[in-house]
């Protein structure tokens, strides 16, 4: 697995642009993507050698209206719908259809990072994330993981912290 530093990345993901230009700390984690693999949270950590919890998905999901929201929780659990949609005062969450989530953050299923999204989202991030001293997101594609402080990416994002995930 490569490791490459902010200083030794050149050009790079919209994420990772953007986590250089806030002069963030982060480390980015390659590996071979497996398309046959079933879920791309746990792939990752895996590859990695990490442990579920803290890697993160960046999943895309409607609240109320319809309007759209980040959420980021770890691999290691899921998503409480009912959870997310308290913490943004909603009634109901529905995961996004795909192919909207894709359009509306600029990257593919699978290597949707919360950060250098194409159209800023209200995001949530799971409040266990504040329990590791750094987790892992999506750098922007498949195969490709960015690791830095939950704080970091709390600010970036100007998430809320909330308890979205379960086991």
């Amino acid at each position: 697995m490569a490791k490459k530093s902010r200083k030794q990345q050149s050009g790079g993901t919209p994420a990772t642009v953007a986590l250089t230009a806030a002069g963030v700390a982060y480390t980015v984690h390659a590996y071979d993507h497996d398309p046959a693999h079933p879920s791309y949270g746990e792939e990752a950590a895996e590859a990695m050698g990490r442990l579920p919890d803290a890697v993160c998905s960046d999943l895309v999901a409607g609240v109320r209206t319809g309007a759209l929201r980040r959420r980021v929780v770890p691999v290691a659990g899921q998503l409480d719908l009912k959870a997310l949609a308290a913490a943004v005062g909603g009634k109901r969450a529905a995961m996004a259809d795909p192919a909207l989530a894709e359009r509306t953050t600029g990257y593919v299923r699978g290597g949707i990072s919360p950060l250098g999204q194409r159209k800023r989202l209200p995001t949530v991030l799971d409040a266990s994330a504040s329990d590791h001293a750094t987790i892992c997101v999506s750098a922007g594609r498949r195969g490709l993981e960015v690791e830095l402080s939950p704080g970091d990416l709390t600010e970036l994002t100007h998430a809320v912290l909330a308890p979205i995930g379960r086991a």
